[in-house]
């Protein structure tokens, strides 16, 4: 089969960011089958298997070094959508506070217009991804599938056994998490703040 040349686009990471924008309803979708079709256990099973496959994907798609602007438009979107959805789910299953959503979320929102206004006025790289941002996104992408999964797991090795309480560790991490989240958006404002407070006629 012949390789799509431009204007045709469609490469291996742009099919993967589409798979995982395609799976965001899914995640949430999974809880609203009725409990003949599915378990709860099952449920948190297949959500939380939904996401952390998205989550591969999204590692995936950055071997692949056939980049296109649609991708890189697309990519991130895909990303905090993704993460928008579990979180809108585990507050409508009583797992995530709605204050801890909210500050994930809003702060994604702040962000990412932050970094498009820094962009315009040509200080994009004032607002680099930074080393809280990093482990902000560790705690998030490992206490979400936590949550989603939230049943115990049975432990049985030679040091330990009994159960582990996922559900608890999940909570713990996503509240580092949000804790991370705000740190890292100062740290961001901070750098950006000679752009935000410089006249219009300079900034622009």
């Amino acid at each position: 089969m012949p390789k799509l040349k431009p204007p045709f686009k469609l490469n291996v990471p742009m099919l993967l960011t589409w798979m995982r924008i395609a799976m965001i309803p899914l995640v949430i979708g999974i809880f609203y089958l009725p409990e003949t079709w599915m378990t709860m256990g099952t449920k948190n099973a297949t959500a939380m298997l939904m996401f952390v496959i998205a989550a591969i994907t999204d590692a995936l798609d950055g071997f692949q070094g056939w980049a296109t602007p649609m991708g890189a438009f697309l990519d991130p979107v895909a990303d905090k959508l993704l993460v928008s959805a579990a979180l809108v789910a585990l507050v409508g299953l009583d797992r995530c506070d709605m204050l801890v959503a909210l500050v994930i979320i809003g702060r994604e929102i702040t962000v990412s217009a932050l970094r498009e206004w820094m962009a315009k006025v040509g200080a994009s790289g004032a607002v680099k991804v930074n080393w809280f941002g990093k482990i902000k996104t560790i705690a998030q992408m490992t206490a979400i599938p936590m949550l989603l999964w939230w049943d115990p797991v049975v432990v049985s090795t030679s040091l330990l056994s009994g159960e582990l309480n996922i559900a608890f560790l999940g909570r713990v991490l996503i509240i580092v998490a949000a804790v991370l989240t705000i740190y890292s958006m100062y740290v961001y404002l901070m750098a950006a703040r000679k752009a935000l407070t410089a006249p219009a006629s300079d900034a622009l």
